[in-house]
C-alpha cells in the first residue's frame, strides 16, 4: 500500500502534508482554476477530510515507475454518495507535485461543492497562516 494512502486511510494531516512537493498543484473537481502551492493543497485536503464521512479507498492503481498514482474512492458527502478518483503525480523526490481529483455523480459533485465553499474561508485562513 502507498504510503499516501496509509496517511489518508489514518486521517494523519501532518504524514500528508509531508508527501505534498511546495510546488504542487492542486485540481479540484469542482472548481476551474487549479490551487497552486503546498500551503492551499494542504488546508483543502483537510476540509475534504471534515467534509467526507465513511471516505474509503477502494483501488490502488500505479504505472510501473511509480510516478503516477490512480486511487479510487467513495464517500458520503451530505447524504450523498459519492465516488471518485486522486489522480497524483510524484516529482522525483517522490513528493506530490500534481493532485487531481474527479468524482461522480453530479448531484454528489454538487454537494461536495457547496460542503466545500462553506470550509472555503476556514480553508483560506489554514492556507495563510502556515
Amino acid at each position: 500500500m502507498h504510503a499516501f494512502r496509509t496517511a489518508v486511510e489514518a486521517r494523519d494531516e501532518a504524514a500528508i502534508e509531508a508527501l505534498l512537493a511546495e510546488n504542487v498543484v492542486f485540481t479540484s473537481p469542482v472548481a476551474f482554476t487549479p490551487y497552486p502551492g503546498k500551503a492551499i493543497t494542504a488546508a483543502i485536503l483537510r476540509g475534504v477530510m471534515r467534509v467526507f464521512e465513511d471516505f474509503r479507498y477502494e483501488r490502488e492503481i500505479a504505472n510501473p515507475d511509480g510516478r503516477d498514482h490512480a486511487f479510487v474512492f467513495s464517500a458520503t458527502v451530505s447524504g450523498r454518495r459519492i465516488q471518485g478518483c486522486d489522480f497524483l503525480h510524484f516529482d522525483e523526490e517522490g513528493k506530490i507535485d500534481e493532485f487531481t481529483v474527479m468524482v461522480r455523480p453530479l448531484s454528489a459533485a454538487h454537494a461536495l461543492s457547496e460542503a466545500m465553499g462553506a470550509q472555503f474561508e476556514r480553508i483560506a485562513r489554514e492556507a495563510a497562516e502556515q
